[in-house]
């Protein structure tokens, strides 16, 4: 992966958010990370996610992921509310209706910090060396 590939929110992944299997994590990394972490943990907000991230077109109304649910429109809501908040997607409300779309650069940075650059050799595992 380039450099440009790996330049996320107008800053170098490496130097904003070193990979997690390169460098330890500062406090205030792991701090973001795990609410961004915590948001997907809930199956249902994973499979919004992945829902509004897969559809045709970027983007998808509230109307049509409530129905996939055994959940009131409220409690769907309330799930889409934490996936904002945890920078994950976006809305934009268009009369009675909102509609959601993933924001792709927040997806690319977890990319970018879960992937380990190709050729670095996976850290020794504990057990490995007893």
């Amino acid at each position: 992966m380039s450099n440009q590939e790996l330049r996320v929110l107008g800053r170098d992944v490496e130097e904003c958010c070193p990979a997690l299997l390169t460098a330890p994590l500062a406090e205030d990394q792991a701090t973001e990370l795990a609410k961004v972490f915590k948001a997907l943990g809930d199956p249902i907000r994973l499979r919004l996610l992945s829902m509004i991230a897969s559809r045709a077109g970027g983007e998808v109304c509230v109307c049509d992921l409530t129905p996939h649910f055994d959940l009131s429109q409220p409690t769907v809501s309330h799930h889409l509310k934490l996936l904002r908040q945890a920078g994950l997607i976006d809305c934009e409300r268009r009369g009675t209706w909102v509609h959601y779309r993933l924001i792709p650069e927040m997806t690319d940075r977890l990319a970018g910090i879960l992937t380990r650059p190709s050729g670095t050799p996976l850290p020794e595992r504990a057990e490995a060396r007893s």
